[in-house]
């Protein structure tokens, strides 16, 4: 960051970021039908305490806060941003289509329901402790999708969650290489 006439300016560029994910494509959006048990447990994916709405707004945070200060590693926390943006896009489709609601409320399967908030963010100020929050993130994510997809007996959901965890286990390695850095 610099001061040119009373005005500070980001040397940081984002032009040309792009999501950062796994070199293969995803599997069709489709479900073999309607369960609104299935659409509920993604509702959770969706916007749960570990969600992709979470991951997607902790990740912003992060760069946010980390752009003046090391502009390599804000880079990268916008390119796997974006990722989780098509994870949730995703999710969206296949709760709809399993005939569920797009509120970002997640439906839990005791009957509680919660409307997603920023109370679900770990939002720590030191760069190494952002990174760490997010590899945790990560690894909660994976956790919880492979929890559902054994729940799930639906090949189609289950295939897109398969495919959307080995985007979060490059998330996981590259968020690894990126604590060195620090």
């Amino acid at each position: 960051m610099e001061e040119k006439d009373n005005v500070l300016v980001s040397h940081c560029s984002f032009a040309g970021v792009k999501p950062i994910m796994v070199d293969l494509p995803y599997p069709p959006i489709q479900v073999r039908g309607k369960n609104q048990a299935y659409a509920n447990l993604l509702s959770v994916d969706y916007c749960g305490s570990v969600s992709e709405l979470t991951a997607i707004t902790q990740y912003i945070n992060n760069e946010n806060r980390l752009f003046c200060i090391n502009c390599s590693v804000a880079k990268t926390l916008l390119g796997i941003a974006i990722a989780e943006m098509i994870h949730l896009q995703k999710l969206g489709e296949m709760i709809v289509l399993l005939g569920g609601h797009i509120d970002f409320t997640a439906k839990y399967r005791n009957g509680g329901n919660k409307m997603w908030t920023p109370e679900c963010l770990s939002i720590p100020h030191e760069a190494k402790k952002m990174i760490l929050a997010d590899i945790e993130a990560e690894k909660a994510a994976i956790h919880q999708y492979r929890m559902h997809m054994q729940m799930m007996k639906d090949d189609c959901v289950n295939a897109v969650l398969a495919r959307i965890i080995k985007d979060e286990e490059y998330h996981i390695m590259l968020l690894q290489a990126l604590l060195k850095e620090l």
